[in-house]
This record gives C-alpha cells, sequence and structure tokens, in this order.
C-alpha cells in the first residue's frame, strides 16, 4: 500500500481545520481537504440530519496509529468518525507524502 487517506467528520468547518492544522503541526499529515457534507445517521434511537465537514487527510500507513489517537484526544465528538482507506496515487504525488511526513 502506498499510503492512506483518512476520512474525518467534524461539526463546523472551524473543527475540521482545528484538527487538520494540528496534524500538520505535528507532522502526522502531509495535506487535508476540507468540504461540507450532510449526514444521515443513527443517534441514540433517533434519525438525525445534520451539516458537517470532512477533512480528508493523507498520510503514509505507519502514521496510522498516532493520528487515530490523536484524532481520539481532540476531536469534539463523544464518537468521531476515523476512517482509513488504503490508497495508490502517482508516484510523484506518493514521494511528496512520504517526504512530508518522514
Amino acid at each position: 500500500m502506498a499510503f492512506i487517506a483518512v476520512y474525518i467528520t467534524n461539526q463546523s468547518k472551524t473543527a475540521a481545520q482545528t484538527i487538520a492544522d494540528k496534524l500538520l503541526d505535528d507532522r502526522l499529515i502531509a495535506c487535508a481537504n476540507i468540504f461540507p457534507i450532510t449526514a444521515t445517521y443513527l443517534w441514540q434511537g433517533s434519525i438525525a440530519n445534520e451539516n458537517e465537514w470532512v477533512a480528508l487527510v493523507k498520510t503514509t500507513p505507519n502514521n496510522w496509529e498516532k493520528l487515530k489517537d490523536k484524532v481520539s484526544q481532540i476531536h469534539p465528538y463523544d464518537v468521531p468518525c476515523i476512517m482509513k482507506f488504503d490508497v495508490e496515487a502517482n508516484e510523484a504525488y506518493e514521494k511528496w507524502i512520504r517526504e512530508s511526513v518522514d
């Protein structure tokens, strides 16, 4: 696997940016894309419909555990969504990700 993309939902754009900035400061990620979504989910027995913001962050597989722990520590949700996807990209982009976090 070349690198991973991690999908993290947030209550606001500010929260997503704060988490992305902290992960960048700690060199746990190379970059983040932040975008709005509408989430529909079951929560405490009811259907919830909320506007959320996703931080889609890119890093190496070696950083997965540290990233997951850091997000869990600073995320305001009781049950944050922190999903990992194994991905591949063009060689130059993968090299840039590795160099940015190592």
